[in-house]
């Protein structure tokens, strides 16, 4: 227990950091595994994970001494020199994808960014076709892709005009490409839009639009990456290959860490692109303990049937207002006839951190490490409520 009451905490934020974030009422200071715990002492299930960032849980083993050895080494060096562990991070997540190169940054947007910049100096284009319900990061380049009217308006003019077309629907793609179009940009699973799950041909259908055009496909796994969906990347549940895919979130176990993966002959060339921070030891090493805990400890499969586990248990549950269960391993959206908000306190208040998206979707982004008894107890608040 903190000697440092909830209060003062809040206080001091108020005062002194920008409020953009809405904030619910509790200051967290420890976790592990799928339970955080709060200045008060009292644990939560953690159903939002840090929004898909802790799939292998809180503080894992494996990623904690990961950090704590490398710390002791070396913390940052520019990219201006090589280091073994970022080159070993690079030739797993080649072997992991199928791809064969890697840039690395620090987070989503960035790693959106530099595919849209990869796309375009590929390319010699300079438009994207996004999706409806779409969300890729808040940045300058990113917004133009992002579909929510509230995060684009206050920063227009954006880097281009925007161009969205229904999601899971591959005509509109198709109709909506001109000569300037260097590449169609999509989650594979819609996360922020509702957890939206593409029909079985879609993104097949897209991938030959792409090919037929000549442009490029690029695949958001920012949020789907990393045994989310209980494969390594939610592309291999289609059996297609994007030309570029994003990824960030769960790839450093909880550390800050981004980058891109392309396929053969799509690569920026020297001085194109950069950043300081990209692909640092510490979150090389952070990456590296978060594949290996993903591995040895069977998440992909553990996902998987729990996943199924929780999306039955939702389903059979007596939920006030039920319209809909939808996702693909722990990446869930349940979704009602009413607003979610006052579900999401009740749930906090008992113990059960949610999130809700799109006001009537509760998203369930869990630690893949959550257990069957802890997602009864989860299922049970949300009854309640």
């Amino acid at each position: 227990m903190s000697s440092t009451n909830y209060e003062s905490i809040a206080q001091k934020d108020a005062a002194h950091v920008m409020q953009t974030y809405g904030r619910q009422p509790v200051a967290l200071v420890s976790g592990k595994g799928a339970v955080v715990s709060d200045v008060n002492g009292m644990e939560y299930i953690d159903c939002v994970a840090g929004i898909a960032v802790n799939n292998v849980g809180h503080c894992h083993p494996k990623v904690v001494e990961a950090i704590k050895s490398q710390a002791e080494k070396l913390i940052h060096v520019s990219n201006l020199y090589y280091t073994e562990v970022q080159a070993n991070l690079a030739e797993e997540l080649v072997k992991l994808t199928g791809m064969e190169r890697a840039f690395f940054c620090n987070s989503g947007a960035e790693a959106v960014e530099a595919a849209m910049k990869l796309a375009r100096t590929t390319t010699g284009k300079t438009d994207f076709i996004a999706a409806e319900r779409s969300f890729h990061g808040r940045t300058m380049g990113s917004l133009s892709v992002t579909y929510k009217e509230m995060y684009r308006t206050p920063f227009r003019p954006l880097v281009q005009e925007e161009i969205f077309v229904p999601y899971d629907n591959a005509d509109a793609m198709a109709e909506a490409i001109t000569e300037k179009t260097a590449a169609i940009i999509i989650e594979p699973i819609q996360g922020e839009g509702g957890i939206h799950v593409p029909s079985g041909s879609y993104l097949q259908e897209v991938r030959s639009i792409c090919d037929e055009h000549g442009i490029l496909l690029i695949f958001d796994e920012v949020q789907t990456g990393f045994g989310r969906t209980g494969k390594w990347f939610c592309k291999d549940h289609s059996g297609i290959q994007p030309d570029i895919m994003c990824m960030a979130k769960a790839m450093g176990g909880g550390f800050p860490m981004g980058g891109i993966v392309a396929k053969k002959g799509i690569t920026f060339n020297k001085g194109q692109h950069a950043s300081t921070f990209g692909g640092n030891p510490l979150a090389c090493a952070a990456a590296l303990g978060s594949i290996t805990a993903i591995k040895e400890d069977g998440l992909l499969e553990h996902t998987t049937e729990i996943g199924k586990y929780f999306m039955d248990k939702l389903r059979e549950a007596d939920i006030p207002g039920f319209k809909e269960v939808r996702g693909l391993g722990l990446m869930i959206g349940l979704e009602l006839e009413r607003n979610c908000t006052e579900i999401v306190d009740h749930a906090r208040k008992h113990g059960v951190l949610l999130n809700n998206t799109s006001e009537t979707v509760i998203r369930l982004a869990p630690p893949l490490v959550i257990t069957k008894d802890q997602i009864d107890k989860v299922v049970e608040v949300i009854e309640q409520a």
